[in-house]
C-alpha cells in the first residue's frame, strides 16, 4: 500500500503580530526518533515560549500531539491536522513559538500553527512510498527498442541499463502491476526475454 512522507529535514517560519513561528519538520519511522527530533529543536530553542509538536507513524498506527503550554486545541491538534490532510506518515513536526506580546486568541493560534506546519511540508520533498518489486530483465539488442517503448506505461524507476553480451536491465515496479508487465514483456519478445524476480522493497516513485 503506497503511502507519503517526506525525504529530509525541512524548516520555514513567518512572523504573525511580532510572534514568531518557525516549523520544523523531519522523517521519522520510530517513536524514539520523534521524541529524539523533538528533544533536539526544544534544545535548540530553550528560550522559545512553546514548542508544539505532532507526529503520525505508520508501525502500529502511533498518533500524538502536544500543545506545550498553549490552549487545548489550539496548536497541536491544528499541526496534526494539517499532517493528516496532507496525507502523510512517518513525519514528525514541531513549531517553535516566540510570544511577541500580542494575544492571537484562540482561532489566531489554530490559523498560525496550522500555516506554521504546512509552510514546513511545502519546504519539505514530498515522497510517494510504493510497494514494488525489483526486477533485472535481460534481453537481445534487436528487442531493447520494444521494450524500452513499453516501460513507461507501466510506470517503473529504471535503477540502471547495462550493455554487455545482451541488455541488462534493473528496474523497480509497483507490485500490482507486475504480472501484466512480465505478460507485456513475455509477448513482445516472444518468450526470448529472462526475467528474475529479486526483493520485494517501499521506493519513491514521484
Amino acid at each position: 500500500m503506497a503511502y507519503k512522507t517526506v525525504f529530509d529535514k525541512a524548516e520555514a517560519g513567518f512572523i504573525e503580530k511580532k510572534s514568531e513561528f518557525i516549523g520544523y519538520i523531519a522523517p521519522v519511522k520510530t517513536n524514539e526518533e520523534a521524541v529524539k527530533f523533538i528533544d533536539s529543536i526544544k534544545a535548540m530553542h530553550r528560550k522559545a515560549t512553546h514548542n508544539v509538536y505532532a507526529y503520525i507513524l505508520r508501525h502500529d498506527n502511533i498518533t500524538r500531539y502536544s500543545d506545550d503550554g498553549e490552549p487545548q486545541g489550539t496548536a497541536g491538534v491544528p499541526v496534526l491536522d494539517v499532517l493528516q490532510k496532507e496525507g502523510l506518515t512517518d513525519v514528525c513536526v514541531v513549531v517553535t513559538r516566540y510570544f511577541g506580546g500580542i494575544m492571537l486568541g484562540g482561532g489566531g493560534l489554530v490559523r498560525a500553527y496550522s500555516h506554521s506546519c504546512k509552510l514546513a511540508v511545502d519546504a519539505a520533498k514530498i515522497m510517494l512510498m510504493c510497494n514494488c518489486i525489483e526486477l533485472f530483465v535481460s534481453i537481445d539488442y534487436n528487442l531493447y527498442g520494444r521494450l524500452n517503448n513499453i516501460l513507461p506505461d507501466y510506470e517503473v524507476k529504471i535503477i540502471s541499463t547495462e550493455f554487455t553480451d545482451n541488455v541488462a536491465i534493473n528496474l523497480l515496479v509497483r507490485t500490482e502491476f507486475v504480472k501484466e508487465l512480465e505478460d507485456k514483456i513475455t509477448d513482445i519478445t516472444c518468450g526470448q526475454a529472462k526475467i528474475i524476480k529479486s526483493q520485494e522493497i517501499y521506493a519513491d516513485f514521484t
